[in-house]
């Protein structure tokens, strides 16, 4: 008899295997009173812990495939430098001391602390980061309790479903590696870190499914689909049969995709598209290269401040925007300068205060750049010195006003100035580009295009910011709409002033990657796109088969849709009338992947109306 749930899916794929429910996240914690003798060999203990933590979560970086999207190891970078923050390297050393307590118990008091407080400020950015505090925490519990992780064996895991309470990144990297089929987690929601990494390393996956090990048992059969979302345990053989089936026509889509490879980029009515690609490290070059990007659409350079104690200094910049330049062979690298803050932090931002009481609204991008000029100037000059060794431009992230692109461009003046006093070459003409990531900024547009070579929007943060909405935050993330006529209005005029201005516009936030919207942008006016290098090619075979005239009305109509329902339906319509022929997945996608606040679930046989109330209703909330 089968059973079927509904959860909130995050990563396209179908997953048939047996499961494991995976239950780390119940330590016992015996308190303990030491004596005073006993204190120096209890913090000895906790030390050779966060040793070993730190130890696991190296080596777990260390084993990522090379050709692994970069996002990978930055979030377990992010662990480490958790790991060595004096709030759980030092403070529960401290309890030890003061409280005559045991390592565990330390380790849980500051926990409840470092929640308090957030929970205290009031602010869903701030408190949504006590999910990596937690996984922190339980890593050096399990350390300290001497057990053997789990998913440490690979004989155990290949071909199986992982349920669990929730996944670390390092969990989630080993899973990939040992050949997890898929998983299932209680909590997360569409943009939480297990969520994105799913998409990265693409892992079939559904989350926000509270309470499903209640339901489950080891050893169980289930399919699950990572793009609506379904989970279906204990299934027929003709459910099965439909799930193998839709399988292997996944692995045809797959191949009819690499065929599209070398296919010029063009729309059915003849209009030119550039299709760029993100990058986080020069490793990623490889993957544009697979799939014949244009070239580097956006170059996250903040992973270079990471996991060190120093800012990078400027030789390390230009030795690194150089290997990059010599691996693309002439095609453009767009540099973004840095843009650590919010939830980007580093160890060497020795120079930006105490942490703000929100973030997003604080001392980052740009702000934090101009603000620390001892980590911003290295960074231009490497940039300039670059724009000598191939076609480079700068971008600048976060910008609010006309004054900050006055002042870089004031910088790089002083800086040329500089290089040719030393001798060394660079670009005169070396492009300048604009991040509209800020409502502000959108509607200020045409006034920074006149200081600017190009515009790139960065939809991530520019529907946080307009919607008022922590894209992380796990209690509000189904508000978190690209449609919403808000952001579509915005996305519309930054189009229109980059086509007044005559220079170019790129969109390199997730709806570039994301086939159920690109087309919406394309209705919009948008010709260049920047995605994550694995999700290019799925982009390509969208637009190159739409017609822009076709688009443009029907997303006019899609702007001033009066409700949601009526705007589902009109996405569903620019998704299929742009097809002339039937593509694989093109206009189902839309129907399947919008998520609801509360996903439902439903009974097919012998669960109670009460089991599955209780099961739906929590997974759209965690």
């Amino acid at each position: 008899m089968s059973l079927m749930f509904s959860g909130i899916g995050v990563s396209q794929g179908l997953a048939i295997g047996e499961i494991h429910v995976l239950r780390r996240d119940g330590f016992g914690v015996e308190a303990r009173t030491l004596d005073k003798r006993e204190i120096p060999d209890e913090v000895r203990r906790l030390k050779r812990a966060i040793k070993a933590a730190r130890t696991q979560l190296r080596a777990t970086r260390d084993s990522i495939p090379k050709d692994a999207p970069s996002d990978v190891s930055a979030f377990i970078d992010s662990h480490l430098l958790m790991l060595d923050d004096n709030a759980l390297s030092q403070t529960p050393i401290d309890i030890i001391k003061s409280e005559f307590v045991n390592a565990e118990t330390a380790l849980k008091q500051q926990q409840q602390a470092l929640v308090s407080v957030f929970d205290a400020m009031g602010d869903a950015y701030i408190a949504s980061r006590i999910d990596d505090v937690n996984q922190v925490i339980a890593l050096m519990l399990q350390a300290l309790s001497g057990g053997i992780d789990p998913l440490l064996d690979p004989d155990a895991w290949k071909g199986r479903i992982v349920v669990a309470d929730d996944l670390t990144p390092s969990d989630t990297v080993i899973m990939q590696n040992h050949g997890v089929a898929g998983f299932v987690t209680e909590q997360g929601g569409q943009l939480s870190h297990t969520a994105i990494l799913a998409r990265s390393l693409g892992i079939p996956a559904v989350v926000g499914l509270q309470n499903i090990r209640k339901y489950l048992k080891n050893g169980e059969t289930i399919t699950l689909d990572g793009q609506s979302g379904l989970l279906v345990a204990e299934p027929t053989d003709a459910h099965l049969r439909e799930s193998r089936n839709r399988q292997k026509a996944a692995r045809k889509i797959a191949r009819d995709l690499s065929g599209l490879i070398d296919r010029p980029s063009v729309t059915l009515d003849g209009i030119s598209l550039n299709l760029w690609a993100n990058i986080d490290v020069d490793d990623d070059v490889k993957s544009l290269k697979r799939v014949n990007a244009a070239g580097v659409g956006l170059f996250r350079t903040e992973f270079m401040f990471m996991n060190r104690e120093n800012a990078p200094t400027e030789q390390e910049h230009f030795k690194e925007y150089s290997k990059i330049l010599r691996a693309l062979k002439d095609s453009p690298l767009t540099i973004r300068s840095i843009d650590l803050g919010g939830d980007k932090m580093a160890a060497s931002l020795h120079n930006s205060g105490p942490m703000a009481h929100n973030p997003a609204m604080g001392l980052r991008g740009i702000r934090l750049a101009l603000n620390d000029l001892s980590l911003f100037v290295p960074q231009l000059r490497a940039i300039l010195r670059a724009s000598a060794k191939g076609p480079v431009r700068l971008l600048i992230p976060m910008l609010t006003n006309r004054a900050e692109i006055l002042q870089v461009r004031t910088l790089i003046n002083d800086i040329k100035l500089s290089l040719d006093e030393a001798g060394l070459a660079y670009d005169p003409n070396l492009p300048i580009g604009g991040m509209i990531e800020v409502p502000a900024a959108a509607i200020a547009a045409p006034s920074f295009a006149a200081d600017l070579d190009f515009l790139s929007i960065g939809t991530n943060d520019l529907i946080q910011y307009t919607l008022a909405i922590d894209r992380i935050d796990e209690q509000v993330h189904y508000l978190y709409d690209p449609l919403h006529p808000a952001v579509l209005r915005l996305v519309q005029t930054i189009i229109q002033t980059g086509r007044e201005a005559g220079i170019p516009v790129t969109l390199c936030g997730e709806m570039a990657g994301d086939p159920q919207y690109v087309r919406v942008l394309l209705g919009l006016g948008l010709t260049e796109f920047s995605m994550p290098p694995n999700l290019l090619l799925a982009v390509k075979q969208v637009l190159i088969n739409s017609k822009v005239s076709r688009l443009k009305s029907q997303v006019q109509k899609l702007i001033h849709a009066p409700d949601v329902e009526t705007q589902q339906q009109l996405l569903g319509v620019i998704n299929k009338s742009a097809e002339p022929q039937k593509k694989p997945d093109s206009g189902k996608t839309a129907a399947t992947t919008k998520q609801k606040p509360k996903p439902k679930t439903s009974k097919t046989s012998k669960m109670s109306k009460k089991k599955a109330g209780k099961t739906g209703k929590t997974s759209g909330k965690s």
